[in-house]
């Protein structure tokens, strides 16, 4: 019995090394055809990613593999071989999808870091302000977003009140790199962060680091395709409707007040319509003999004279 199972162990490793043979000699075939083919065609032979490779993923063989590509357009900054590619323990600094060419301005240096200043352009910076989850668009802010930065702040300058803002565009077409400490773009659940990190030239940041002390940041999401800049205005509070004489009252009576820039009217009974419905609807109004005040009630307007 023994010397049958040694004969069966034997013959089993026997097909298991024909087994590894005919499947080396076959991807061995392969890779030699795939090369003849390139050669053939005049076609290089470049790294691709072979899965979705997100911010900071190290650059492996199992993520990559070599295909043939067109040897007149090949991408600046490709890589030839895969042991290139993974040298000194590269890792992504872009995302990348499948099929797209691995590029040495995507994946970081021999050092293997990904850093955030590796993504920015030449002259560019990157700028952290604060936010919430309103002046984030509710967390749909997200990495490579594009935004517009609102100041909301006091209207500076004599005789202005607490409650007196303004609401001015510091910057436009602002791209997004990071929130949090999210940095990837493949990212795009929505998500609460105190921190918006954001890509502008040094006047920008300097805009941006002037902002933060005098008021509060609100993002604007736009859409990425529009790039149009320079068409906004400053916004104040008689921009937001009604008219520019404002009157202030307290509840439960006493006298109204209303800021030193504007007029103050002390105003009586009388001058709201002490008498009821009926009885302004049948009394015939006399002819006012100095300024008047309408109010609107439902789809009824009043006029009432204003004691000088």
């Amino acid at each position: 019995m023994r010397g049958r199972n040694l004969v069966i162990l034997g013959i089993a490793v026997v097909i298991g090394l024909v087994a590894v043979f005919l499947a080396n000699s076959y991807f061995s075939g392969i890779q030699e055809r795939e090369e003849r083919r390139a050669d053939e065609l005049r076609m290089a032979r470049i790294v691709v990613a072979t899965q979705d490779v997100a911010f900071g993923t190290r650059i492996t063989d199992t993520n990559t593999r070599l295909v043939n590509w067109p040897g007149d357009s090949v991408p600046q900054g490709a890589f030839t071989s895969i042991q290139e590619a993974a040298a000194g323990g590269r890792v992504a600094l872009r995302p990348m999808t499948v099929g797209e060419p691995v590029l040495a301005s995507k994946v970081s240096g021999a050092d293997g870091r990904a850093t955030l200043a590796s993504n920015l352009p030449e002259d560019m910076r990157a700028v952290a302000i604060p936010i919430d989850s309103v002046a984030g668009v509710g967390g749909f802010v997200r990495p490579g977003d594009v935004v517009d930065v609102i100041l909301t702040r006091q209207i500076p300058g004599e005789g202005a009140a607490a409650q007196d803002k303004m609401s001015t565009v510091v910057l436009e077409n602002v791209l997004v790199l990071a929130t949090g400490l999210v940095a990837d773009e493949q990212n795009t659940e929505p998500a609460v962060n105190p921190t918006a990190t954001l890509q502008t030239d040094l006047f920008g940041a300097q805009k941006l680091a002037l902002a933060r002390e005098v008021g509060t940041f609100t993002l604007a999401l736009r859409n990425v395709e529009n790039q149009e800049v320079g068409a906004t205005e400053t916004v104040v509070a008689r921009d937001l409707g009604g008219e520019n004489l404002r009157i202030y009252g307290r509840r439960g009576g006493g006298n109204a007040v209303a800021p030193q820039s504007q007029p103050v009217i002390n105003l009586t009974p009388a001058m709201l319509g002490g008498q009821s419905q009926a009885t302004r609807r049948t009394s015939t109004p006399s002819r006012p003999r100095g300024p008047t005040m309408s109010i609107v009630r439902g789809t009824e307007a009043q006029s009432y004279e204003v004691e000088r």
